[in-house]
């Protein structure tokens, strides 16, 4: 009797070391697994919070081919807006008027990197807006048109084309070259020193009518941008032409920029009638 409980608890004490071997096989991957993993993430959360951008936009034919010609359109959309979408503009503008190189050059207002920056809340709209209602707003306004259908051939290819230039981009970083920043004076505006300073330095290129010329855009009057778009703003006016006029070497000082910006918002333009 005694050596058969012997033998029995023999056996358990082995059935028990057979068992624990095998949990320890099954589960041993499974903990070393865990704990370098929870090792990892930890180092690597502050670097989720990236708020550094580089500057780097690809070109439109270097797109992937499934979405290259989608791209390239987009790109002659913005760069072209007369010739290839005539039917939503309503003056003389090209959207490349404002973004250089539909969008691609530094020194403009840039397009590189609004489509990691997007949906974002807007005072317009008192909401968050996507890029279609964004772009939307700029043929009812700046190009005092009417706005593409959020799922037209043309909309389709300029949203490819916003996501293709901001391609590294990280997602809601803050890129430091995007939206204009506003000037800080004291200087009150003096529309007669304003319109010297478009004699001077913007009517070989604007006209001296200010309607316009083959290089340069008009900035007021029926073929300019309407009452309801950003540029009709004096601060985005003036931050415009100080930061990116003359176009390729901006030269005029801040009370100058102040002054041609009055003078140039203080003529007529047509009237946004859409709410």
């Amino acid at each position: 009797m005694a050596g058969g409980t012997k033998f029995f608890a023999i056996a358990l004490i082995v059935s028990a070391a057979l068992v624990g071997a095998v949990i320890a096989m099954l589960f041993t991957p499974l903990l070393k697994y865990k704990e370098p993993t929870e090792l990892k993430l930890s180092a690597q959360s502050p670097q989720r919070v990236h708020t550094g951008s580089i500057f780097n936009p690809p070109k439109p034919e270097d797109a992937p081919e499934h979405i290259r010609d989608a791209v390239i359109y987009g790109y002659n959309l913005l760069k072209d807006t007369q010739k290839y979408a005539p039917q939503y503009v309503g003056n003389k503008l090209n959207c490349t008027n404002c973004h250089f190189d539909a969008g691609r050059e530094l020194e403009t207002l840039s397009l590189v990197g609004v489509a990691a920056t997007y949906p974002k809340w807007r005072k317009r709209q008192d909401y968050a807006v996507d890029l279609v209602t964004r772009t939307q707003d700029c043929f009812e306004r700046s190009m005092n048109g009417t706005s593409p259908d959020p799922y037209s051939k043309e909309m389709t290819a300029i949203i490819t084309y916003y996501q293709w230039i901001s391609k590294g981009v990280p997602i809601y970083s803050d890129p430091p070259w995007l939206g204009l920043k506003h000037l800080k004076s004291d200087h009150k505006a003096d529309d007669a020193a304003g319109a010297a300073v478009f004699a001077t330095n913007c009517a070989a290129c604007h006209g001296p009518d200010g309607q316009g010329t083959q290089i340069a855009p008009p900035l007021w009057g029926d073929g300019s941008f309407n009452d309801g778009a950003g540029m009709h703003k004096f601060d985005n006016f003036a931050a415009f032409t100080k930061h990116f006029m003359p176009k390729g070497a901006p030269t005029l000082a801040i009370p100058q920029a102040i002054d041609v910006a009055s003078f140039s918002l203080s003529h007529p333009r047509p009237h946004l009638t859409k709410k």
